[in-house]
């Protein structure tokens, strides 16, 4: 009989202290096991090479090969390797090219060990391990582009995936785009809200088992991979979620 799986995590940090401290961290969490620790990108690449982790929890700004360009190269050389970004940055300038690197999850140093289990279990998923405040920057953005009447695509469709051209939509759609049905771009909206789907279910007065067959319904028809790409997307066609 098999045992419960385990998620295999390299850190990359260039402080030691703050290195040691997350792995400590790491090791005391359920169903985690620490494979390596790197000091800058160039180590955490070679790591990658040797251990092929299923996640890095990486550090943006480090020597010799900073965490955005070892990311980039992780992601096109060990495509089975997620990325978290873990670091004390959330601005413009770190977040949004660390996420169009490939990076599948954004997490300040300020985390907790279950906010950064619960990341890192996401993007083994296939969703993205956005905390709330990067999940907030990044709808703001986003937000802040449809308002302004740009696409954005410069910006955010390279860090939450492709959107669609066209102008942006002012408000809630009276018919859904992509074949969606109403329910689904309902809980598309409410997933742009920032909310899971314990939250969505909640919200909805359905079970969990349902609001799933929503989600890979819609990604499906809406083509988005992941939660941030689902967040651009509803955006994108002024997709609300429904009044508390």
């Amino acid at each position: 009989m098999t045992g419960p799986a385990v998620t295999r995590v390299l850190v990359a940090d260039d402080q030691t202290v703050v290195r040691e401290g997350i792995v400590m961290l790491l090791g005391l969490l359920p169903g985690i096991e620490v494979v390596g620790a790197a000091a800058d990108g160039e180590e955490a690449v070679a790591l990658v090479a040797r251990h092929r982790p299923d996640v890095v929890l990486m550090d943006l700004r480090m020597p010799r090969c900073d965490g955005v360009e070892a990311t980039r190269r992780i992601r096109a050389g060990y495509p089975g390797t997620e990325v978290v970004v873990l670091t004390t940055y959330a601005d413009d300038e770190s977040l949004f090219p660390a996420l169009r690197a490939g990076a599948r999850g954004y997490l300040t140093k300020d985390a907790g060990g279950e906010e950064i289990a619960r990341a890192i279990a996401d993007v083994r998923s296939g969703a993205a391990g956005l905390s709330p405040q990067v999940q907030l920057r990044l709808l703001e953005r986003l937000s802040g582009e449809a308002a302004a009447g740009t696409t954005g695509t410069a910006g955010v469709a390279g860090a939450a995936g492709p959107v669609p051209s066209g102008e942006p939509a002012a408000g809630p759609v009276a018919v859904p785009p992509d074949g969606l049905t109403a329910r689904e771009a309902e809980v598309l909206g409410l997933i742009a809200e920032g909310l899971s789907n314990t939250e969505i279910a909640r919200r909805l007065y359905v079970s969990p088992a349902t609001v799933k067959t929503h989600i890979n319904n819609l990604f499906a028809k809406t083509g988005v991979r992941d939660r941030a790409q689902a967040v651009a997307y509803a955006f994108r066609h002024g997709i609300t979620g429904s009044p508390q």
